[in-house]
This record gives structure tokens, C-alpha cells and sequence, in this order.
């Protein structure tokens, strides 16, 4: 028995080191000197079945990466809901990858009822193998599939599987995120589902609705629970509040304007980006977001820039009252200054309670110099509290 220790001598875990049955080795090796009297397609098809019946006898058959299976590349069809992206070098790269170190990770399937196999992960591992002359020659037209448990076999949960893979490794289009959030929507999953499958917060599931501009789908929509707003002063918003809260939400609702994502300024700025800036690491990143926030005058001079030139951003979201408008106004102010992404918004958590409550009420005063610019109704902090989903910079 083999210990493995961390620094602190405590043992992490233990590996056993198994006895090799030559007998069983023996009888094995006998059977599968069989095999080179085979074609081609039948010797494929035989190693197939015995992969699947050693499978069954494995302690790891519950794995779908215990029984990877050749199968000819025809039978293998791309799903069309992938929001994946490989740019022409990086697909080059990957070919390159494959014709030197072979194919070292199976591609993800699922069995459909006419015999095919859907991909669900190695949507680009199924091209190259497709359309690299060289590889495909190579594999003689075959492709190396695990297959996943037929118990998630419904669209949504092939869906969701793609995603986890993806999201795990790294970025995907935006726009083609939005589509199946609201696919998944359609198919009756709550948002907390979503969030949980996708691997998404709340707010994320929120954003990619509206890519939409379908508003229908995130009128219910549930917040983050982490708000930690107090009330501003009148005399700080240097205007004069209203005091009609039920005709400030009527008026709002109603003043609802919807612009689609190619028109958001903060989307082209790279808002919704799944990597930091170049040159930056992620914790630079969320660093940047605290320094932000703790530098009142600079937070308010950007504040105040975001408001008057990120037009469409500022009407598709500040005319929402259904979401977390105040959070939308710290992250855009990061992506304005920086070109950081919304995902470092975690920089919040770095801040004191005292730190948060300023950051708060500088925002919130910048939401109302917009609102009362653009002929809304004013905020009126306790109703924010006491009247809707607590709310921060987060």
C-alpha cells in the first residue's frame, strides 16, 4: 500500500497496487489472436462489443470514458445548439494536435433512436476527424466516441451537458448562449435549474434573457440575495425625489425600452466576455473592480460617463426595474474604464461593509441623475429595500 502525504503529513489518499491474474491474461490474449483474421469493419466491431462487455465487468462502468467505441464517421452527426467557437488558427492548431499526439480525448455522444450519434462535447474533434484528409486516413473514416448515460438523454439534459463541457474549458458566443437559455426556458426549466446545470449565477441567467429582448421570460426573474443598500439622503441626489412609489413602478414598467445585444454598447466593450483583458490575470481583474469602487471620485467620473455615452446599454437595462440596476452600473463602469468583464464582479466581495455602503449610494445616485434625465421616476432608497429584491455591486 502506497501513501501519498501533503506538506502536512496528513494523508491526502491511498493508492492499492493491484495483482495482475496472468491466468486471465493468458486465456485473454489467446482469444484475441483471433482478431487478425478479421477485416477491417469486423474487427472494429468485435473489439467494440468486447469493449462493452469488459465495461460491464469494470468497478468504472458507470463512466461513460470506461467504454470509448470506433465508430464510422458517418454515423456521427454535429448537434445544433453548440456555443462553442474554435477560430481558423486555433482549429489549425487543433488538427496539428491530433496529427502528432493522436486523438487523446474520445468525443462526447449520444445514441439517438435512428442508430446515429449526436455530439454533445468535441464538436470541433468531429471535424477535424472529418475533414483532415490526413486524419481521416489515418482512422480510416473512424471516430473515438464515449457515450453518455442514456438516463440524460432528453435535449435539455444534452444541452446542458454541452454547456458544463464548454463553460469548464472556457468561452462561448454569447449570443448563441442566449438562444438556449431561452430554449431551456421554454422547456419549462426554472432559472434556478438553469443556474445549476449551466453552472451560471442568477444575474447571468437574467442577462442572457435579455440578449433576447424577449422581457416575458425574466419577468418573474429571482435575485441574488447579497443587496446591502441603505437610504441616500435627498440632499445628496442634489434633485428632488418623488414620493409616489406605486406610480413610479407603473410608469416604469410601462417606459420598459428593449434594445437587442448587438445595439448594447457594453456588449461590444466585452462585457460579457468569459476571459480577463490581455495582459491582466483574473485576480488583477477583481482587484481593479475593489480599487474601483473604493475610489469614490473616479467611480462617480465614470459613473457619470456611462450614463451619457452608453446610450442603448443604459435604456435596455435602467428601465428595467426587474433587475438589478444598481449592479449593472458598478460592472459596466468596470468594462468602461478597464474593458474587464462583468464575471470579475466578485471584486465587490473584497470591499468592508463601509466600502459596499458607499459604492452603493454612489451608484444609486448616478442611477437616479439618469432616470431623472431621461423623465423617469426616481429611486427612493427604502423602497428599494423594502419593496424589491435586495440589491449591490455584485
Amino acid at each position: 500500500m502506497v501513501s501519498l502525504f501533503d506538506n502536512s503529513s496528513k494523508i491526502i489518499f491511498k493508492r492499492g497496487i493491484g495483482k495482475v491474474n496472468s491466468s486471465i491474461i493468458s486465456s485473454v490474449k489467446e482469444v484475441f489472436n483471433n482478431l487478425s483474421n478479421l477485416t477491417l469493419l469486423d474487427k472494429v466491431a468485435t473489439i467494440n462489443e468486447i469493449r462493452k462487455i469488459l465495461s460491464g465487468y469494470s468497478p468504472f462502468k458507470e463512466e461513460p470514458i470506461d467504454c470509448v467505441q470506433w465508430v464510422d464517421g458517418s454515423f456521427v452527426v454535429a448537434n445544433d445548439y453548440n456555443p462553442n467557437t474554435v477560430a481558423p488558427p486555433e482549429m489549425a492548431l487543433l488538427e496539428h494536435s491530433i496529427l502528432s499526439d493522436g486523438y487523446t480525448q474520445p468525443i462526447v455522444s449520444f445514441l439517438r433512436d435512428d442508430g446515429s450519434y449526436e455530439v454533445v462535447d468535441g464538436f470541433h474533434r468531429n471535424r477535424v476527424g472529418k475533414e483532415s484528409a490526413i486524419v481521416k486516413g489515418r482512422l480510416n473514416g473512424f471516430l473515438p466516441l464515449s457515450v453518455i448515460n442514456q438516463g440524460r438523454s432528453s435535449r435539455s439534459d444534452r444541452i446542458a451537458a454541452t454547456i458544463r463541457h464548454n463553460r469548464a474549458r472556457g468561452k462561448h458566443q454569447v449570443e448563441r448562449m442566449s438562444d438556449i437559455v431561452i430554449e431551456l426556458k421554454r422547456r419549462n426549466w426554472s432559472d434556478d435549474r438553469i443556474a445549476k446545470e449551466l453552472g451560471m449565477d442568477a444575474d447571468e441567467v437574467l442577462r442572457l434573457c435579455q440578449i433576447s429582448g424577449l422581457t416575458e421570460l425574466f419577468s418573474n426573474k429571482e435575485f441574488s440575495k447579497s443587496w446591502s443598500i441603505d437610504c441616500v439622503s435627498e440632499e445628496e441626489l442634489s434633485f428632488e425625489l418623488e414620493e409616489s412609489n406605486i406610480e413610479k413602478d407603473k410608469e416604469l414598467k410601462e417606459g420598459r425600452i428593449v434594445h437587442t445585444y448587438e445595439k448594447w454598447e457594453c456588449y461590444k466593450a466585452g462585457f460579457y466576455f468569459e476571459h480577463p483583458p490581455k495582459g491582466m490575470s483574473d485576480d488583477e481583474c477583481t482587484t481593479k473592480y475593489k480599487e474601483l469602487l473604493t475610489d469614490i471620485p473616479l467611480f462617480k467620473s465614470v459613473l457619470a460617463q456611462v450614463i451619457t455615452k452608453w446610450k442603448n446599454s443604459c435604456e435596455h437595462y435602467l428601465t428595467n426595474i426587474d433587475m438589478n440596476r444598481i449592479a449593472w452600473l458598478g460592472q459596466a463602469s468596470l468594462c468602461f474604464l478597464y474593458g474587464i468583464p462583468s464575471k470579475y464582479r466578485s471584486g465587490f466581495n473584497l470591499l468592508t461593509d463601509e466600502e459596499k455602503e458607499k459604492a452603493n449610494r454612489a451608484a444609486c445616485v448616478y442611477l437616479n441623475k439618469w432616470l431623472k434625465l431621461n423623465g423617469y421616476l426616481l429611486v427612493v432608497f427604502e423602497d428599494l429595500v423594502n419593496n424589491q429584491p435586495k440589491a449591490d455591486l455584485y
